[in-house]
């Protein structure tokens, strides 16, 4: 496990980073999540020991993160890294061979990825003859060639078509359930929702909040409910205890409280009444998205 704890950083009067601790756990994607400036990649080049931090730790299985250590991880930047002029397999298995693979290790591995990336038939080109999206994959590929054990990666969907999404999560899900800690950024809401098992925002240099990702939905989700019924709903304004946010004809989602004044519980009161109605065709609470959760967190 990666475990940073209590670190900071300034550049001259600004200080980038405040007391910045989180946990990156094995086998667990981890969405690293803030605005432009918030310290995302100042916090990945200290764990990286690209920057020095002025203050706290990073550990990996409780020891320091030593130069060897750091050999093993893999790190893909937001900048593109790769040398244009340069056949994509060639460096890819270039970029093992600096990881301390052999040759033929390193030639296995590069094969390996860029079947899995859909890349294969592009490892005889020079990179820059490669679309931008296929570019990425190439990166994306220079991070994993020599197995790493923590993986760590800057806006990895950055550019990618659908396609290509779906298919560098498939490689990233397979690295997780070998045991694989992966933290990675996004400003895609949408993807970190569909493949993050942990969240942790930081704002302002600031961990705003972390966890996993139903616990930050349990702890940051207001009491909300949807309503489905048959005919119109209008008569959810009457009812004691409730706060009506939206109405649409059958339809409607309200906000409500855990009891009534003499203890019943208003969901309860709520779906009786519907009942009593006519028919109901849902009766759900409302799951806040990652982006409430990342507004009503910074």
């Amino acid at each position: 496990m990666l475990t940073v704890t209590t670190i900071s950083r300034s550049f001259g009067d600004h200080r980038v980073l405040d007391d910045v601790s989180f946990d990156v756990r094995p086998g667990r994607m981890t969405g690293f999540l803030g605005a432009n400036g918030s310290g995302k990649t100042t916090t990945m080049r200290i764990i990286l020991g690209v920057l020095a931090a002025q203050g706290g730790t990073v550990t990996w299985h409780g020891k320091p993160v030593t130069q060897p250590l750091r050999q093993r991880f893999g790190y893909m930047p937001e900048e593109r890294g790769l040398y244009p002029k340069m056949k994509v397999g060639e460096q890819i298995s270039w970029f093992g061979r600096l990881h301390g693979l052999s040759q033929a290790k390193a030639n296995r591995n590069t094969e390996r990825l860029l079947e899995q990336l859909d890349l294969a038939q592009r490892a005889n080109d020079n990179l820059e003859e490669l679309s931008l999206g296929n570019q990425q994959r190439a990166q994306v590929a220079a991070a994993l060639v020599h197995d790493p054990a923590l993986l760590i990666l800057d806006e990895p969907f950055s550019g990618l078509d659908p396609i290509a999404v779906d298919t560098v999560l498939r490689v990233l899900r397979e690295r997780a359930a070998d045991g694989v800690p992966v933290l990675f950024s996004s400003h895609q809401l949408a993807l970190v929702e569909r493949l993050c098992d942990d969240l942790v925002i930081i704002s302002g240099g600031r961990i705003a909040a972390s966890g996993g990702r139903e616990e930050l939905r349990e702890r940051y989700g207001t009491k909300r409910w949807e309503l489905v019924v048959d005919s119109d709903a209008g008569w959810l304004r009457d009812v004691p205890g409730i706060r009506l946010i939206s109405l649409d004809g059958p339809k409607a989602v309200f906000e409500l409280a855990e009891h009534t004044a003499d203890g019943e519980r208003v969901d309860q009161r709520v779906l009786r009444a519907a009942l009593e109605r006519g028919e109901v065709r849902g009766f759900t609470p409302v799951v806040p998205s990652l982006d409430e959760i990342f507004k009503e967190a910074i």
